[in-house]
């Protein structure tokens, strides 16, 4: 990129990924615009943030928020584009009908990376398999970086690599597409499952799954790619890099054994009492990485070291607090329904589920279903899912207490408190998506976190 090209980078958002691009453009000489579709006081924060980076650099940065304009596009030398920017959109039209490349945080990073790069993927367990993966790798290269859809902007850690550092990345769907696009892929590729998820981005299934594929689609010959054992034979075409992994398939090329053994091929990685993360979910994601990394030279001791080591992840199975004998337990990032059922099935006594918001296509039917079948009580969220929700509950188990929905995230705290019982849980695992109540679904974490920790100061003092 040459010093003075004029960037135009679409999407600032408040994850840290626009922040981060636009930061690495300025100090590499380019001369940014951003343009957002939110505006100036939802975006005040890494707008604030930016500006100070800038004026460090002794530059300014162009700002055109609440909108995009056509000659914001049109007389840009490069559109660099935030991951949630849809592939149709009528602007990355108009991009490529001007001859303006088309780039994002990710194929600048894949294009830029002197490392070798390991990517992590899934409809879900993506970023727990990454904090494993990366955790089994730093045992022998402590300065692995670990970045991607974690809101951790991988650009900006592009100074600490070098050609041996690992870099860890997870991958989303979104990103994915673009890289395909791009024709990049990992050298290394992990994925934990596919289900269905982002329909109402992606337009289908197939789309959907097409877009994960391309974790490993653009490897070279010496590329490894760690899949369940679907997509190894779909995807895998014969090829050596391959290989598959389950917990109940004897067949897969990783698998545990009857004793609890978690082996590739006839080599034991670690012992199922090596786990200090609950659920079969996680036991599967712990052996995905620990192939990976196996794959990549780290010995099995060192891997058994790295499972001691992790025992929890933030918004994931989150233990919050404990009142009264009730855990309270943080999963806001289980925003489709297969996330939700694995939450269900792994905690533990009787639970006060809080459930519902945004609907994005997904399958409202199974979540109904897995709820019905394994919640003692139900507390809703408003959202655009949530009446449709509410009514295949109401079908589907008559007798099941539904209450709400609520259009405040401490009052439905302050119902399933009532509802709860001790040796029980309250279980945060919406199985919807956040949008309308909140930014996102770890701003919605958050505020469970910060509810439940003021109830219990509140209780300690009573």
């Amino acid at each position: 990129m040459k010093a003075g090209a004029r960037v135009l980078v679409m999407g600032l958002g408040v994850h840290g990924g626009g922040l981060g691009v636009a930061r690495w453009l300025l100090r590499h000489g380019a001369d940014v615009t951003v343009t957002d579709l939110a505006s100036p006081e939802a975006l005040a924060d890494s707008i604030a943030r930016l500006n100070a980076f800038a004026a460090e650099l002794g530059k300014q940065v162009r700002y055109t928020l609440g909108e995009h304009r056509a000659e914001d596009v049109c007389s840009a030398d490069m559109l660099v584009v935030n991951p949630a920017v849809r592939p149709d959109s009528p602007w990355l039209a108009l991009a490529r009908s001007c001859d303006i490349p088309i780039e994002t945080e990710m194929t600048l990073f894949f294009r830029a990376c002197p490392g070798p790069i390991l990517g992590v993927t899934g409809t879900k367990g993506k970023t727990t398999t990454t904090l494993l993966l990366a955790e089994m790798i730093r045992q022998r290269y402590p300065d692995t970086v670990v970045a991607g859809n974690l809101r951790v902007s991988a650009l900006e850690t592009l100074d600490q690599i070098g050609p041996q550092t690992p870099v860890v990345l997870e991958l989303s769907s979104f990103q994915l597409e673009r890289l395909g696009e791009a024709r990049c892929s990992p050298s290394y590729a992990l994925v934990t499952n596919v289900g269905v998820d982002h329909l109402n981005w992606h337009g289908s299934l197939t789309a959907y799954v097409n877009a994960k594929r391309q974790i490993m689609a653009h490897q070279g010959p010496d590329g490894v790619a760690v899949l369940p054992p679907v997509q190894a034979r779909e995807w895998g075409q014969g090829r050596p890099g391959v290989i598959s992994y389950s917990l109940t398939d004897p067949a897969a090329d990783a698998t545990m054994t009857d004793d609890g053994v978690f082996r590739y091929r006839d080599v034991e990685l670690f012992h199922r009492s090596d786990l200090r993360l609950p659920g079969d979910h996680n036991a599967a994601n712990a052996l995905a990485a620990a192939v990976l990394a196996y794959r990549f030279g780290i010995d099995p001791a060192a891997i058994v070291a790295a499972l001691h080591r992790v025992t929890g992840v933030e918004h994931r199975l989150e233990l919050v607090a404990v009142i009264d004998g009730v855990r309270y337990i943080n999963d806001t990032t289980a925003t489709n329904p297969a996330a939700t059922a694995a939450a269900l099935a792994t905690v533990p006594g009787p639970v006060v589920l809080i459930a519902g918001g945004a609907d994005k296509d997904l399958d409202l039917p199974a979540l109904a279903t897995t709820i019905a079948e394994r919640a003692a009580k139900v507390v809703l969220l408003d959202g655009s899912a949530t009446p449709r929700l509410q009514t295949l509950l109401r079908s589907y188990k008559p007798t099941l207490p539904v209450h709400g929905p609520f259009d405040n995230l401490s009052t439905a705290v302050q119902a399933a408190r009532r509802l709860a019982q001790p040796g029980g849980a309250v279980l945060l695992s919406p199985g919807c998506a956040s949008f309308g109540m909140f930014r996102n679904e770890f701003h919605r974490g958050e505020a469970f976190r910060r509810i439940v920790r003021e109830l219990a100061a509140a209780h300690a003092g009573e």
